[in-house]
């Protein structure tokens, strides 16, 4: 299959695109400028001119192309929700795939009990829009799109996201920062085993189909920073970031990064036959990618 990625150059999508050329499949990816295009080009992967925020760049490629994988965001529900529109309008009726990037976030806090696709959604208000477009993808499943959607846990590995910055953190200050008392727990996930989860949901996903990416884990926070500050040789010293002062500089998402969440990811199990490998997030942090 030829498969439109939004995101391509993004961290998340430049897992996918090469778990997608890995399988045999070609990629095209959505670019904004020159500079993206000749990044995807460096990357064996074709570009498309566009931007989420003109709808009308993106419907040509989804009704051209053999299926959409959206990992890319604006951030702003109202322009997300738009070439989400766009792209389902262009695939009405055609059986191909599209797989929807959201996230865990819009649990809110879970509890002790993992959470899985059937629990209650509290997001939090970084992403109270998401839960709208995900009725809006799933929904396009009676509509002839294979539809599809990813709630990604925290998305850790090849020393990036989230965990990055607590690595960032202890290089620069001597302790790795965290929100809050540090006794929150996160659900995490690999970003080449949510690759793979992409790719086996963009193959085989039913229609209409919602999923949880996580490997199981739901390390404290401060249990976390504690690993990123060894991994960064500064001896697992951390220091705590009072929410009230992170709100002045982070705004809502200090609030997300305060989410005590267990969530379960045994439907993608069950289901596609998905199973993550890698050794963990503690390991990952102490040992791997993100170790200098």
């Amino acid at each position: 299959m030829n498969i439109f990625l939004t995101g391509a150059t993004g961290y998340i999508g430049s897992a996918v695109a090469d778990a997608l050329k890995k399988a045999g499949h070609s990629v095209t990816g959505l670019a904004r400028s020159d500079e993206a295009g000749g990044k995807l080009h460096l990357k064996g992967v074709a570009s498309h001119r566009g931007d989420l925020t003109s709808p009308e760049s993106l419907a040509g490629a989804a009704s051209a192309l053999d299926g959409v994988i959206h990992t890319g965001t604006t951030n702003d529900g109202r322009v997300d929700q738009a070439a989400i529109r766009a792209m389902l309008d262009a695939m009405k009726g055609s059986n191909k795939p599209l797989v929807y990037t959201s996230g865990v976030w819009v649990l809110g806090n879970t509890g002790d009990k993992p959470a899985d696709e059937n629990a209650p959604l509290n997001p939090t208000a970084l992403v109270a829009w998401r839960p709208a477009v995900e009725r809006m993808v799933l929904e396009s499943a009676q509509k002839g799109v294979r539809a599809i959607v990813i709630r990604p846990a925290l998305v850790y590995g090849h020393g990036g996201g989230i965990p990055a910055d607590l690595v960032k953190s202890a290089r620069e200050d001597g302790a790795a920062r965290y929100v809050g008392r540090g006794e929150n727990r996160w659900p995490a996930i690999d970003v080449d085993d949510l690759a793979d989860l992409y790719l086996r949901a963009l193959e085989h996903g039913p229609a209409g189909t919602l999923l949880h990416a996580t490997d199981g884990s739901a390390y404290r926070v401060k249990e976390i920073a504690e690993a990123a500050s060894a991994g960064a040789g500064k001896g697992g010293r951390t220091a705590a970031w009072p929410l009230e002062e992170a709100r002045k500089t982070l705004g809502a998402y200090a609030d997300a990064l305060v989410l005590d969440q267990r969530v379960s990811g045994a439907k993608a199990t069950s289901l596609l036959g998905w199973k993550p490998r890698a050794a963990g997030i503690l390991d990952d942090l102490r040992r791997g990618s993100y170790v200098s």
